[in-house]
């Protein structure tokens, strides 16, 4: 099975992943109890489509001290497939969705190195169980799949004190990765190659299918 192949190069991915286009200081710890002692405050998004996904949707955060609620919903993804989700910050993004026109090589589609400037590095990864670090940027068997096409996503998750902080302040932005380009019901080489992280990916499922801004 094609996506097989995902799976199976999950642990150098992630750690290309991190390294080479998301990797930044910023990170995150798996669920906790430590609730703080800061005001706490909600951020939500809309999901809109990237790379002609036709994904959309829309997240919730609450923020209680280093505690960080997130729900996010997003429908119309490729369907029972993987889809790594990330919160994304970086003192030096502008904290924005990428557009078509951040499409550096002129391929008409938008590759994560290209969205990072945007949206900046992982700061935490919307894993469904354990880490939730940068380092599980790629742990593709912890993701969400999206039956019927639909993700609802909840978890729970305590942050480090300086996310957690940016993420109040409406600088975090959620982004949900991959995209079948040819509906085939695998991440597969034949539509756009390999991914630009890690050769031995295919594109289709590094690439971001879905993006709001936490306001």
């Amino acid at each position: 099975m094609k996506t097989k192949l995902l799976a199976g190069t999950a642990a150098s991915g992630a750690i290309l992943l991190t390294t080479l286009a998301l990797g930044g200081t910023a990170s995150a710890t798996s669920s906790g109890d430590d609730h703080g002692h800061e005001h706490g405050n909600v951020v939500s998004a809309r999901l809109n489509t990237l790379n002609n996904s036709g994904a959309t949707g829309d997240a919730r955060v609450k923020v209680e001290g280093k505690r960080l609620e997130v729900r996010y919903t997003a429908n119309h993804l490729a369907p029972n497939l993987p889809h790594a989700a990330h919160i994304h910050y970086g003192a030096q993004a502008a904290h924005e969705c990428p557009t078509v026109a951040d499409d550096a090589n002129h391929d008409f589609r938008l590759n994560v190195a290209e969205g990072v400037p945007k949206y900046g590095p992982i700061a935490v990864s919307l894993t469904t169980s354990g880490d939730t670090s940068p380092a599980s940027g790629l742990a593709v068997d912890r993701f969400s799949t999206a039956p019927n096409g639909t993700i609802h996503y909840k978890r729970d998750i305590s942050a480090a004190k300086d996310v957690a902080r940016a993420i109040r302040r409406g600088e975090g932005v959620l982004v949900v990765h991959g995209v079948d380009y040819n509906n085939n019901g695998a991440y597969d080489f034949a539509s756009a190659g390999a991914s630009e992280l890690n050769a031995a990916l295919p594109a289709e499922a590094t690439d971001p299918a879905v993006c709001g801004v936490l306001k």
